[in-house]
């Protein structure tokens, strides 16, 4: 689609709201006007007497709508709080250009950001009612009646999350690249077992080193971990011996006195195995994910599972055996070759098993996934937005709660991932990353941390290596450029 700015360069923000309403636009920026029945948008802000004033104009298959949108002067004198509201008008413009054009209103209206329960959290905790809090999500970015109460869930499990933590609270990320096949709509680094057997011992070895590492600047910071998050690929690839090493290695490293949860993706049931269960157990896991992401066979085969729905059901009654408190599972609408009935089917099943967390995820189309090169057939966004409208009535009835969701992009039918659990059962891990409440330290390949001061909101990324090999031979550089999370944290405590 050809974009034309005028008055601005609000760049990435009109290509985020076009990516939302119109999925699989490539955004360009043309030096010459569009020629008939190209399709296109304007969008540019003028200045007038009294107010800022919005104008966009879209161009679609031989359609075309304008919209307009405005707030009153004077602006903000903050920067930042300047540009959000001419942003914000400039999405409102467009938006309202684009329904015309599309006859339908998407879910979350002209929310393009990842995290939409962020901004009921920020409403709530500045003073706003609940209702003063679904005004702003309808008539400001005009979200759906559905989806505002579902940023309220998550936003009121967010600031109950908040509130249990204290400051020299942050919680640990372990990445484990390694998964037994890759799937079809994958695009995380991990490397399968039949390439990547070699650099298994080395990588566990420089991921001893990176604990060693880490605890030592917890220490020397003052610091604590609240929660610990194994994930990957699948950190249940690796042996009962190596899991059994880290597990020990990160209870004798680092100080778990206020530690409420140990979380480990065991999420292939190929990998899992009652020796494997046992180590976790022993160890102290208080959660494991058995992730199925579907119950039918032609799917996992379409997805490239190397499973069946038996071995899900064998997968999950090991971990029940084992004694772990809490298991998640995690599903996704809108797999390859999945249908309505069969999503249906899957998650009928699932809450048959009665775990304590369900996660369903909605299929991002990711770069560097098979799924971008390979031809399935995909359900429609209809159908999955059916599939996820089904999982919310079947969800409630079975007694579990909304208590965290994210948006991706390329995400079909533009809607989210929501996290379910029973009362109690919430992932603090997973609310603490998405609402950023506070810093998470990761260590291993592909690992992101992100110091977050949640006073002021800044965020500092320090990340690892994505690949196994990089990590291990870097992982002397690693350790050093983790040495900033000492002085970010000694200048928050210093704070008045």
């Amino acid at each position: 689609m050809k974009l034309y700015l005028t008055g601005h360069n609000y760049r990435y923000a009109v290509e985020q709201i076009l990516m939302v309403l119109f999925p699989g636009e490539k955004p360009e920026y043309p030096t010459s006007p569009p020629g008939p029945g190209e399709r296109f948008c304007s969008a540019a802000l003028d200045c007038g007497a009294e107010s800022v004033i919005a104008h966009a104009a879209i161009g679609w298959d031989g359609a075309s709508a304008a919209g307009e949108s405005r707030c009153p002067l004077p602006l903000p004198e903050d920067g930042l709080e300047r540009d959000r509201l001419l942003q914000r008008i400039l999405k409102q413009a467009i938006y309202k250009a684009a329904v015309e054009i599309l006859g339908k209103e998407p879910p979350w209206g002209a929310l393009s950001g990842i995290r939409p329960a962020k901004l009921a959290s920020k409403a709530l905790e500045q003073g706003q009612t609940e209702e003063e809090t679904r005004t702003l999500f309808r008539e400001v970015y005009f979200v759906s009646s559905s989806r505002t109460e579902l940023a309220l869930d998550a936003a009121r499990a967010g600031l109950a999350a908040k509130a249990s933590l204290r400051p020299d609270e942050i919680s640990l990320y372990v990445g484990i690249p390694f998964c037994p096949t890759r799937c079809v709509y994958c695009s995380f680094v991990s490397a399968d077992m039949k390439r990547a057997m070699k650099l298994m011992e080395p990588f566990v070895a420089a991921l001893h080193k990176e604990i060693d590492c880490a605890a030592g600047l917890l220490r020397e910071a003052g610091l604590y971990l609240r929660t610990v998050y194994l994930g990957g690929g699948t950190p249940t690839t690796l042996s009962a011996g190596q899991l059994d090493g880290i597990l020990s290695h990160l209870r004798d490293a680092f100080d778990l006195s206020r530690l409420t949860e140990l979380t480990v993706e065991a999420g292939r049931p190929d990998t899992i195995t009652p020796e494997k269960l046992a180590v976790l157990r022993r160890r102290g896991v208080t959660r494991v994910s058995v992730n199925p992401q579907s119950m039918e066979d032609n799917v996992l085969r379409a997805i490239g599972r190397a499973h069946t729905a038996e071995d899900i059901l064998s997968a999950y009654q090991i971990v029940r055996d084992a004694g772990i408190p809490a298991v998640n599972m995690d599903l996704i609408a809108g797999l390859p070759e999945d249908t309505l009935s069969g999503f249906q089917g899957t998650l009928d099943q699932v809450l048959a098993l009665d775990p304590e967390n369900i996660t369903v995820h909605t299929l991002a189309l990711k770069k560097g996934a098979r799924l971008m090169l390979e031809q399935h057939p995909l359900p429609s966004g209809e159908e999955t937005a059916a599939m996820l409208d089904y999982a919310w009535a079947a969800l409630r009835q079975a007694g579990q709660i909304p208590y965290y969701l994210y948006r991706q992009k390329y995400m079909s039918g533009a809607l989210e991932n929501i996290g379910w659990c029973k009362p109690g059962y919430e992932g603090l891990y997973n609310i603490c990353i998405m609402e950023e409440l506070h810093t998470i330290l990761a260590l291993g390949a592909g690992g992101s941390t992100k110091l977050t001061d949640p006073a002021t909101g800044r965020i500092v990324r320090i990340t690892n290596p994505k690949y196994p090999k990089e990590y291990i031979e870097r992982i002397d550089q690693l350790c050093a450029e983790k040495r900033p999370l000492v002085d970010f944290h000694r200048a928050m405590a210093s704070r008045p």
